[in-house]
Formats: C-alpha cells, structure tokens, sequence
C-alpha cells in the first residue's frame, strides 16, 4: 500500500462512510503452511466502545476457514469506484498516465462466532439489506426452519477486531489545478465509475485549492 502523505484520507468519518457504502470486502490470510487464501464477502461494520468490529459469514470446509482455524491473522480490503487517468488530460502531459482508485485495509484477528451470536448475525445482515423491510421474505426471521436446518451448519460467522486501518485514497491530489479540474471535466464524460472517481475529486477540490480571500 502507498503510504504518501498527500493520498491518505485522515478523517475518520469519512473512511467509515466509504466502508458502509462498499462492503463487498476482499477477505486474505494465510494457512499454517504459509499458503495464500482469499475471498470476497459482504461485510457489517459495527463501533463498541470507540472500537471498530468487522463482522460476516463464510462457508464451512472452504480453505479459507480451515486456514483461519490455524492461522487467524486476516486482512480486509475495500475497495470503491476506480478508473484510468490519462496523463493527456495534464497542463503537462510528457510523463506516463495513472489509475485513481480508493482503497481501506483493515488488519486484525479473525475470531469464529457462536451458533448463537451467527443466528443474530444473520438477522441483522439480511434486515440491513432488505432495508429493515421486516415483511420480506428472505430476512432470517421469515425463512421456513427446513432451510435454515440446511443453511446455517454450512456457514460460520466471524469477526474481526480492527488492530490496524490504512487507507489510499488516490484522486490526483498531486496535480496543479487545472490539471486536477480538467480531469474532473474528462472523468464525468466518460461515465460509470469514471464519474463516480470524479465525483469524490470535486468533494475534495476547495480543500485542495483554497481560493485567497480577497
């Protein structure tokens, strides 16, 4: 990860923002044997006590939770809308192009949950995710007790204490200001994540160039 001061996010609030907006997470660890192992999963932010909680469910038997029995030391990336910026798009554009992205990883020891703190795992993700709709079908509540009799053996939730944040939030914060507000202009016209990029460069824009008091 870069660790150059000018692409941190330092507000705290804003990283949790990004987190609840993308909590598709790419989950890493190792096994005992040093054997890289990964997965991608949604993940439910939780703060007690001024601490941070990641909490989320993976499959049972997988090599990642048989790695995570052993060898419980995890990282959990998140990452948001990213996109090519083309160095033509500089006052100065003889130097090679680059890739604006956002990114937070979070470090810490996987620990397995109960059956019983799972069952209020459950219920929780999917009434955030029905949008507290508790009439839905599919929240844990209203499922038939002959699928969740199947499902809830196959699956083992887990949480994550957050030991370490860091964070690159990549926007062309190095850029001269009217390299940094043409590439805004060229990212909307692009669309789709490019506009997305765009979008969290124009929240950062008067930050970055104070306009003198006259």
């Amino acid at each position: 990860m870069y660790h150059i001061p000018y692409f941190k996010e330092k507000d705290r609030q804003t990283l949790l923002a990004f987190l609840e907006d993308y909590p598709f997470a790419f989950l890493t660890g190792s096994d005992a044997a040093g054997n890289p192992v990964a997965t991608q999963i949604p993940v439910l932010m939780e703060e007690r006590d001024g601490e941070l909680y990641l909490q989320g469910h993976i499959m049972r038997n997988t090599d990642h939770h048989k790695a995570f029995k052993d060898s419980p030391k995890a990282l959990l990336v998140f990452t948001g809308p990213s996109t090519y910026v083309s160095a033509s798009w500089y006052s100065n554009p003889q130097m090679g192009s680059t890739w604006n992205y956002m990114s937070v990883h979070i470090r810490g020891q996987l620990q397995f949950m109960s059956d019983e703190a799972l069952v209020q795992l459950m219920k929780k993700f999917t009434l955030k995710y029905e949008q507290g709709n508790t009439q839905s079908p599919t929240v844990y509540d209203n499922l038939p007790d002959s699928y969740l009799s199947k499902l809830m053996p196959a699956i083992v939730g887990f949480e994550i204490k957050a030991e370490q944040m860091d964070n690159v939030f990549k926007l062309s914060q190095n850029r001269d200001e009217t390299s940094y507000v043409n590439i805004i202009t060229q990212l909307e016209a692009l669309g789709g994540n490019s506009a997305l990029v765009a979008s969290e460069m124009k929240k950062r824009k008067d930050a970055l160039f104070p306009k003198s008091e006259e």
